[in-house]
């Protein structure tokens, strides 16, 4: 064999050698990397129950007052970080927080603790038996809770920060269909009343339970609790759950008490269920609920006891969340996190001359008989069609689209019907998908434009305010913003 000359053979050992360092400075960037990546997690529970009395619990079109707590309301917050990025969220036992106290509340978190307003995802449970969120100007145990509620959310996401530690996540899906309905119905011929604008929709909410009237659900329900979980990195014990479902709330709470309703109920039980220590955090946040609710519609139930189907549903959501524990196969420590914001800006719905002047003939009827012959609730809508005619022509609304891993979660300020909630999940890049409602703000309900052609409570001018078209816009915003998310591994957002 010839021999290789000297100054080929130290040519050689120097490529050998730089190819070493090379490889050697590749794997240790990854490990950087993935190191810094590595996945951290806090949660923390406040309570946030009113601590003056009496409190108005909004909700319907009459006061409805609180003298006292019959369960607590929280303000439950987890904390997420891996070095690029650091997300929190928090679910709050309210009808709907306000966008100015969530916007405050957001900007104390930032200042206390680092993480930028825009990766904070604030959403209320919806429960109707909670104080108001933002009376400024009125009774004092109102105007005080609203700080209570304020310091609350910001202690809650400023604990979970502060207890952050090695953590990994994992989802899961199980279905739970026999505790939710479509509330809007079609009617046999003849069944269907006036609206209280004095015309005829084509379907009702809520319209009873008789065979003789009811003919079929206007839309679908969604059956799947879905849920994150987030368990220590180190000893490998349940850290916090964020489950997800499609269901309004419950009701029939005791009368006068604030309530948490069945999110708060399943918060309690989960701990049980996964054998939980005591820093362990259970939420429920509310999905795509607006015409979901818990009325078996064409069946009668046995009467129940204040708060009792209450502890039914609560309890087979958390029996259906342990199943969906039950079936992840893995958790990730290294899971990529990534959340996106955006502003989007809506046409606010606008009454037309004609229904101007049918609001002002509504409002100066004085004869006692001639009020008690306009349809129900047409005073109440007459004043909000007034609203409108004085409101702003846009609304500036927020959209959040988070990553966790492999499981999204969008993020709307109104109550979403369901089929906007099953459609953004269908066209979700990611094998998993939550859809929070009543997220960072709360303005009123959001149908589909096949909803809106259907007349009903959800689609009235002055439940619902923005464009017929809002829930096409803003589907198409959060499908956008889950394909950025989707995108390059490499890009932290």
């Amino acid at each position: 064999m010839k021999a290789v000359p000297h100054f080929v053979a130290r040519s050689l050992a120097r490529r050998v050698l730089v190819a070493m360092i090379l490889s050697s400075c590749a794997v240790g960037a990854t490990a950087a990397a993935q190191q810094a990546r590595s996945l951290q997690a806090g949660a923390a529970a406040v309570d946030i129950s009113p601590r003056e009395f009496p409190v108005n619990m909004p909700g319907g079109f009459s006061a409805n007052f609180a003298e006292g707590v019959h369960d607590p309301l929280y303000a439950r917050a987890l904390v997420l970080s891996e070095g690029a990025t650091t997300l929190a969220m928090v679910v709050v036992d309210n009808i709907g927080v306000s966008r100015e106290v969530g916007d405050e509340a957001k900007a104390l978190v930032a200042e206390k603790t680092g993480i930028p307003a825009e990766r904070i995802l604030l959403a209320a449970t919806h429960t109707h038996s909670a104080p108001a969120s933002n009376v400024v100007d009125g009774p004092e145990p109102a105007v005080a809770y609203r700080q209570v509620l304020l310091d609350g959310i910001v202690e809650s996401i400023v604990r979970a920060h502060q207890a952050l530690r090695p953590a990994a996540v994992g989802h899961g899906v199980h279905p739970l269909p026999e505790e939710v309905f479509n509330r809007r119905w079609y009617l046999k011929p003849g069944k269907m009343q006036p609206n209280p604008f004095g015309q005829m929709d084509e379907v009702r909410m809520n319209p009873g339970t008789s065979p003789e009237v009811l003919d079929r659900p206007a839309g679908p329900t969604d059956p799947d609790v879905t849920i994150l979980s987030v368990r220590d990195g180190q000893s490998r014990r349940p850290l916090a759950l964020l489950a997800n479902y499609s269901l309004h709330y419950v009701g029939a709470t005791p009368r006068g008490r604030v309530s948490a309703d069945y999110f708060g109920e399943f918060a309690r039980l989960m701990p049980s269920r996964l054998r939980a220590g005591d820093e362990f955090v259970a939420m429920m946040s509310n999905g795509a609920s607006g015409d979901i609710n818990n009325i078996p519609f064409l069946v009668t139930r046995p009467p129940r006891e204040p708060f009792e189907q209450i502890r039914i549903v609560a309890r087979k959501a958390a029996d259906a969340a342990w199943f969906a524990h039950a079936g992840i196969e893995s958790h990730q420590a290294d899971a990529r996190l990534g959340m996106i914001e955006r502003e989007v800006t809506l046409q606010m719905r606008r009454p037309t001359e004609e229904q101007i002047e049918w609001a002002n003939g509504v409002l100066a009827i004085t004869d006692e008989a001639e009020r008690a012959e306009l349809p129900r609730l047409a005073e109440a809508y007459a004043r909000r069609t007034l609203g409108l005619a004085e409101a702003d022509e846009t609304l500036n609304v927020l959209v959040q689209a988070v990553r966790i891993g492999d499981l999204a979660v969008c993020a709307l300020p109104f109550e979403v019907l369901v089929e906007i909630g099953l459609d953004l999940k269908q066209r979700s890049p990611f094998p998993s998908t939550m859809v929070l409602g009543i997220a960072n703000g709360s303005h009123g309900y959001l149908p589909s434009p096949e909803q809106h052609k259907l007349g009903g409570y959800e689609t009235w001018l002055g439940t619902c305010r923005v464009e017929v078209d809002s829930s096409v816009i803003l589907t198409d915003n959060l499908l956008e913003m889950l394909g950025e998310l989707a995108g390059d591994p490499s890009e932290p957002r």
